[in-house]
């Protein structure tokens, strides 16, 4: 048996599931400190069961990105680039916004090393200068490193080289290697790496709350977090690779969308109390982001779905004069202060109601409200739904929509643009069944020159590091498979270029009980 948690910003859902079967479900407020929402809705699908043994319990949590927006928490970070002589014109952080530079300690080095695109050395390590930067580092009280060379991803001799010197020197002090979390592409790259850095601490201590929270209900099953990419990765995983949980809501959301509407290439809609979440799925997976993400203002290369986000959701405020609906939201205090819970906010959800949409709270403290103004109001949220579905496509052709979320109530049963609108069972949960449901996964870009690997060569290279970043990740050797691979031809480098990028997926090394 397994447990499903997603963490929003409105619901903390939780479902309970043995195999394919949905043995029960809860949501409940999201709670200021996030943890006791989890024990919440934890307890709601434990009461009164008899408990077979849990073989995990898999997360999709807000807590990642919810400190680097608020700031908090933050391990004071130095950046330390291999990269001299070249690349000094763009210094590492150049374009992090002022204020999380200093809440993560903005310390940044430049020292020799880095490699050309074919391996090649820029210029050697310096272990004279990694010294001076170390007694640097110690000296000011950076808790963190990253590490980033230029083209690590091809060659990360030197990333792993450097790193190793400077933890003989900084024992106490956490490191991350940018060639384990970003793309190519440099500086978003190393702004990937500084990210992980600085939310090593922050990871740390709400796994470990996570952790004890589970315990204090007699749950010791293995723990896994949601991943960006729609699959999982366990604890230890985790704590290192913090930043890969960022942006695991509506991955979880598409992915439980999935499941339950059998669909694997769809328009995936999620809509919660705060924000509707709009996304594809490729082959069950939602589709990645081609270009950079910005993280809290700060532009990074590592994978993310592709996913738009508004302002919209059951929570959302509506204002009258002129018609207006968020993006102030009542968020989780939606069943305090909503017109249908007997509260003073107009939100979306009483026109809802007031439309025939949904039967929640009191119908007839929805009633009152303006026919027209009622008509008006859930047009509008359509359209804007509908616009961002449009955008979504890669195609003018109608594709399927699937509706999920507890707020999908505000939606009817068509949408321009849709061949078909499904919206499945227990698809108010869908995020927590996808974190359920979830894959353990692992993936590997690189470029290779192809005159000196040849072609079966590199396919064959990535294909095996990406399987085995997916077992490190916790998923069972025997069940990996690669199921994504591209090439793609880098026109404008010498040498027959060619940048090759790996996702193998696995299913759940689960051994123990709780």
């Amino acid at each position: 048996m397994l447990i499903g948690i997603d963490v929003g910003g409105t619901n903390t859902d939780a479902v309970l599931m043995d195999g394919a079967a949905l043995l029960a479900k809860a949501k409940t407020p999201t709670s200021q400190d996030v943890t006791s929402g989890i024990v919440a809705a934890l307890e709601k699908i434990l009461s009164g069961a008899s408990l077979a043994p849990i073989n995990g319990v898999m997360l999709g949590t807000t807590h990642f990105t919810n400190a680097l927006l608020e700031q908090r928490g933050l391990s004071p970070t130095a950046v330390v680039r291999l990269c001299l002589p070249a690349t000094q014109l763009l210094p590492p952080l150049v374009d992090w916004p002022e204020d999380l530079k200093n809440a993560m300690g903005g310390l940044t080095y430049m020292a020799s090393g880095g490699h050309e695109f074919d391996g090649r050395e820029i210029s050697p390590l310096d272990f004279a200068e990694l010294k001076e930067i170390a007694r640097d580092i110690r000296r000011k009280g950076a808790e963190a490193v990253a590490v980033c060379g230029v083209f690590s991803p091809v060659n990360p001799v030197h990333e792993r080289e450097a790193a190793a010197f400077l933890q003989g020197e900084l024992p106490k002090v956490t490191f991350t290697l940018s060639h384990e979390n970003g793309r190519v592409g440099l500086l978003e790259r190393e702004n990937a790496a500084a990210l992980n850095a600085c939310l090593g601490k922050v990871g740390e201590r709400s796994i470990n709350a996570i952790k004890e929270a589970l315990q204090s209900l007699g749950l010791s099953a293995p723990l896994y977090l949601s991943q960006n990419d729609g699959t999982l990765m366990d604890e230890g995983f985790a704590s290192r690779f913090p930043v890969f949980a960022i942006a695991s809501g509506p991955t979880n959301s598409m992915r439980g969308a999935a499941y339950l509407s059998g669909l694997t290439d769809c328009v995936v809609v999620d809509v919660g109390g705060t924000t509707t979440d709009v996304g594809a799925l490729v082959k069950g997976f939602p589709r990645e982001a081609s270009l950079a993400v910005n993280i809290a203002a700060v532009r990074t290369n590592f994978r993310m779905p592709d996913v738009v986000s508004i302002a919209l959701g059951g929570g959302s405020i509506v204002e009258t004069e002129p018609l207006r609906v968020g993006p102030e939201s009542v968020a989780f205090r939606l069943q305090e202060e909503a017109l249908v819970f007997g509260g003073g906010t107009l939100t979306a959800t009483d026109f809802a109601v007031a439309g025939g949409l949904a039967q929640v709270g009191d119908q007839a403290l929805a009633s009152r409200l303006d026919g027209s103004l009622v008509r008006q109001t859930l047009d509008l949220i359509k359209q804007r739904v509908e616009t961002v579905v449009d955008q979504m496509k890669l195609s003018p052709e109608p594709t399927p929509v699937v509706l999920v979320g507890g707020g999908s109530l505000l939606l009817g049963d068509s949408l321009a643009g849709a061949s078909r609108v499904l919206r499945p069972d227990h698809a108010e949960v869908a995020n927590a069944i996808g974190a359920a449901i979830a894959q353990v996964g692992g993936q590997v870009e690189k470029v290779f020159s192809l005159e000196d690997v040849g072609r079966d060569e590199a396919l064959a290279s990535i294909r095996a590091e990406a399987m085995e970043r997916a077992v490190a990740a916790g998923a069972k050797r025997g069940t990996v498979e690669v199921v994504e691979l591209d090439e793609i031809p880098l026109t404008y480098l010498p040498g027959n270029a060619t940048l090759i990028r790996a996702k193998a997926v696995g299913d759940l090394g689960t051994s123990q009980s709780g």
